[in-house]
């Protein structure tokens, strides 16, 4: 399934007949690319065209999407949704001593089974899993639904909902949640030296922001502010229990 493709479908408001009377195929046509089948390259560029965004964004997989920027930058993603699911699942798989997530709610990874089942196997092999999220009763939580567009309530109910399927994390060992009062600019994935941040906008949902993924490799790099940013969080945070 190319849930890049599908993403970029609603924020353009466009359906599968849409794009199917666009460029002139068959709407089947456009449903098998929508499961996962990569268009000829003609119809990658009408597509991109049409939804005014970058080919790559639609299928990272035909194009080289990752270069070392600058020491410790490795490539910047356009939109969080533009990063391919398997990178997420391979970011924690990866993890031999740290996962951090650093965030308002999280809820695409909550509702993520296999990456929940990941941060359990990776608890249950020594890592250790500590996870921040908004407080769903505090203003800073409220203040982000309202910049989203979304509403307070809105958003409030996101982090209660990540915050009950993050629930059976508990039972694993070396797994804390804990909920902050802090306003974020950027929301942060780490596994040991390796971070995805998704910055912050205003007016904009993070799932439209850009994300960054750095690595960490000396205390004057990027990523040291980043991981910086997340234990100071994590010390004034209130931890959450089952």
């Amino acid at each position: 399934m190319n849930n890049n493709l599908r993403y970029a479908l609603a924020a353009a408001r466009l359906s599968t007949t849409d794009v199917a009377a666009a460029l002139t195929v068959d709407p089947k046509t456009v449903s098998r690319w929508l499961n996962g089948r990569i268009p000829y390259p003609r119809h990658r560029y009408a597509i991109a065209d049409l939804l005014q965004v970058d080919e790559g964004d639609l299928w990272p997989e035909t194009t080289p999407r990752h270069r070392v920027l600058a020491d410790g930058v490795q490539g910047i993603y356009p939109h969080r949704w533009a990063v391919p699911q398997p990178t997420w699942r391979n970011l924690f798989s990866a993890a031999r001593q740290e996962i951090g997530i650093l965030a308002y709610s999280a809820l695409f990874l909550a509702e993520d089974a296999a990456v929940l089942r990941i941060l359990t196997e990776r608890a249950t092999a020594g890592v250790k899993v500590r996870i921040l999220l908004g407080d769903p009763e505090g203003p800073e939580v409220a203040t982000r639904g309202t910049d989203e567009g979304i509403g307070a309530e809105v958003m409030a109910a996101r982090v209660k909902n990540a915050l009950t399927l993050c629930r059976p994390l508990l039972d694993a060992p070396d797994v804390e949640i804990r909920l902050h009062h802090t306003v974020l600019y950027n929301s942060i994935y780490r596994a040991d030296d390796q971070l995805l941040v998704n910055t912050h906008a205003y007016g904009t949902p993070a799932a439209n922001a850009p994300v960054m993924h750095l690595t960490h490799s000396d205390e004057q790099g990027p990523a040291a502010t980043y991981l910086s940013s997340f234990n100071r969080t994590w010390t004034t945070a209130r931890p959450h229990s089952k």
